[in-house]
């Protein structure tokens, strides 16, 4: 089997060298920073997810650490009116073969790790930023930044929206700044008064604004994040936020609603970005996977759960002659770019279209939301909360 580098121990990164070794691939993963740890507070998961994580044999631990929430629930944000919500039932569950549960993301990088850890044909190494790569006959050498390089047969670039390998293989620039400001808090849920402790993702949706909220950790915790379109145009990631400062930035949120956001503390800010779908992410004996590939919003509470997607089908592809590698990362491109990029383009008008409107679009929309079925908002989510990612494409055509 082959000698498969990765650029990045994110969550993809770890996610993919698993699907890979499970086929017998040595795999070897590079990542910049000294030690493998994932950053960042709450995630959702959907069934998708879960039946990517049953593929790498982590789902049972995942599940182990989720809160199964009961709902999703969308509010007006400004009179507090609940508009609409997907029950995530037993007969949600029996439709989609899984649960929908919120993690914290450690708890969900801790199994991958572990996973990784345990497979003799992983190598993990920390302190490894990656500067570029070429390709020959034999093989891709991957250049780090001290000036050493690595040999391989493949190369899976995982590294984040700003991945150094996408610069080099499709040479787009600086991702997308989105205009959209978040900023995030997680506060132990004892703080949280008992009228306060739902057992659902609560969105409330405002004129340019909109506000989530969910337990993380077993439920020991409450994840806060609370978004403006404030028309930001330069990418901010992680710096702190004053408390005064961010609940200034929401003054026509409902009385619940702040009740919740005022019990945020240690606030911190982000701009979001992402970038446009491309139909190509492929080059040799090079491929990109993930953020790296296809960043998205997190509207659609799917950047994960694409991620492991990814991780999945390449394993699947690759369980092959080392000879029809190149043609499989091919295949893979092709076989995921249709849902990345709907995916992306979907997460994009949910910021828009759903969550921030005002005035009469405002009224129309939760007019919209009110009047859908049980059974019609099952049907809207199935092509993203019903995919296996494990469907092999023909590879004939």
């Amino acid at each position: 089997m082959s000698t498969i580098l990765i650029a990045g121990g994110g969550i993809g990164g770890l996610a993919t060298a698993v699907s890979l070794a499970e086929r017998g691939h040595r795999i070897v993963v590079l990542e910049r920073q000294a030690a493998f740890a994932e950053l960042g507070a709450g995630i959702q998961i959907g069934p998708n997810g879960f039946r990517a994580m049953d593929r790498l044999g982590i789902g049972d631990e995942v599940r182990e650490r989720a809160v199964y929430i009961d709902e999703l629930r969308f509010m007006d944000g400004t009179t507090g009116q609940r508009v609409q919500s997907l029950r995530l039932d037993e007969d949600y569950r029996a439709r989609f073969a899984n649960p929908y549960a919120v993690v914290a993301r450690a708890d969900l990088y801790a199994p991958l790790l572990a996973a990784a850890q345990r497979s003799p044909l992983i190598d993990l190494r920390s302190k490894s930023a990656v500067s570029g790569y070429q390709q020959d006959a034999d093989g891709v050498i991957l250049l780090l930044a001290d000036g050493t390089s690595i040999r391989g047969d493949l190369l899976v670039g995982a590294d984040g929206i700003r991945s150094t390998i996408r610069r080099q293989l499709v040479g787009d620039g600086e991702p997308r700044v989105s205009g959209h400001t978040i900023y995030r808090s997680v506060i132990p849920m004892e703080l949280v008064p008992d009228d306060l402790r739902w057992h659902a993702v609560t969105l409330w949706a405002g004129p340019k604004w909109h506000f989530v909220h969910y337990p993380i950790a077993g439920g020991t915790l409450l994840n806060l994040a609370a978004t403006r379109d404030d028309g930001a145009s330069v990418a901010v990631a992680g710096q702190p936020a004053e408390r005064g400062h961010v609940l200034g930035q929401f003054p026509d949120l409902g009385e619940t609603a702040r009740r919740l956001l005022e019990l945020g503390a240690d606030w911190r800010v982000w701009v979001l970005c992402d970038r446009d779908p491309i139909s190509q992410w492929s080059d040799g004996r090079v491929v990109l996977l993930g953020d790296a590939a296809h960043p998205m919003l997190q509207y659609a509470a799917q950047g994960a759960c694409m991620a492991l997607e990814d991780a999945v089908l390449l394993g699947e592809l690759l369980d092959c002659p080392a000879g029809e590698a190149q043609y499989r990362l091919e295949r893979f491109v092709e076989a995921r770019r249709d849902r990345t990029g709907r995916t992306t383009l979907v997460a994009r008008e949910l910021g828009t279209q759903l969550y921030h409107p005002a005035g009469a679009a405002r009224v129309a929309r939760n007019e919209m939301l009110s009047g859908l079925s049980v059974g019609e908002l099952q049907d809207k989510v199935a092509w993203l909360h019903g995919f296996d990612a494990a469907r092999v494409p023909d590879l004939t055509k």
